[in-house]
């Protein structure tokens, strides 16, 4: 059952995107938008943020008191490929961390339309090959991302399968953005409900990520590609959200294709509602994604 909590926020978002649209304007007004919205959470007094370079791509190292300096979290951001940064994630990042126990390094991959796909991939990898330089070994690596990011965590995982190296222990994906065609029913079923993200805001975002590239080619769009041989998954999307059947059905094609996949949707949750820090869903999903993680990688 749903949280008070959860509806009383689901009901300002409403309100306060009603106001301020995240996804109307220009590009650079949606960017300063969710910068402002989301980028004014500020991590905890006792939570520290580091930049790093992960071999030319820029990151930070996010940590709590005490973590684990032998297990680590790589962090992708959500926002469409298209918006999104480490400071509008941070938060939840810190959270992660104390969650979790561990390090969380957060990737700032470049962003479309001024680097379309696949620049986004390419960061990705490169930051995980500079994770296990640093000495995480992959078995001791969790790889993590909402929205955007959950796709492209995906895609990271195909794209180190293909190129023969090490994948993470698992994947964590908050309300993956799996198809950039759109086709899933949920963004017309969900329209109304959803008060994060609207059916017009999709296209517009993919477009400028994929360019003149198909949509449905399976490092932009994962619910396409082969899905086999990837390490275990847990996903987690709310009911109320237009990105619902982007979770559902890469969950169900990820288990026909033999790959370990839980799926937990949350009653009434909207998009990404883990990155609201006093919702009580938000602090289930975390203790779920710790439960995972604990599982899927290797003691030492």
């Amino acid at each position: 059952m749903a949280s008070d909590a959860l509806r009383e926020m689901s009901a300002m978002i409403r309100a306060a995107y009603a106001e301020n649209p995240v996804g109307e304007g220009d590009l650079e007004t949606m960017r300063a938008s969710m910068e402002e919205q989301q980028g004014a959470i500020p991590l905890p007094d006792d939570v520290t943020r580091d930049d790093v370079d992960m071999a030319g791509v820029p990151g930070c190292r996010i940590q709590a008191p005490g973590v684990r300096n032998d297990r680590a979290v790589l962090y992708l951001h959500g926002g469409g490929y298209v918006m999104g940064s480490l400071d509008t994630h941070q938060e939840l990042m810190g959270r992660i961390s104390r969650q979790l126990n561990v390090t969380v390094y957060g990737v700032d991959y470049r962003l479309a339309p001024e680097h379309p796909w696949p620049a986004a991939v390419d960061d990705a990898v490169a930051a995980w090959d500079w994770l296990r330089a640093s000495g995480i070994t992959s078995d001791q690596a969790v790889v993590a991302g909402d929205s955007a990011g959950g796709g492209l965590s995906v895609a990271l995982l195909m794209a180190l399968r293909e190129q023969d190296k090490p994948m993470p222990a698992g994947a964590v994906l908050f309300s993956p953005w799996s198809d950039l065609t759109g086709s899933g029913e949920s963004i017309a079923s969900r329209a109304e409900a959803d008060p994060m993200i609207g059916p017009d805001m999709l296209k517009p975002m993919a477009a400028r990520y994929h360019g003149d590239n198909p949509a449905d080619l399976p490092s932009i769009s994962p619910l396409f590609g082969d899905l086999a041989g990837l390490p275990p998954l847990l996903i987690q999307v709310g009911d109320a959200e237009i990105l619902l059947d982007d979770s559902t059905r890469l969950h169900e094609r990820a288990q026909a294709a033999g790959t370990s996949s839980t799926l937990h949707v949350f009653e009434e949750a909207f998009h990404v509602f883990q990155i609201m820090p006093t919702l009580p869903e938000a602090a289930e999903a975390l203790e779920e994604m710790a439960e995972f993680c604990e599982r899927v990688v290797v003691e030492t």
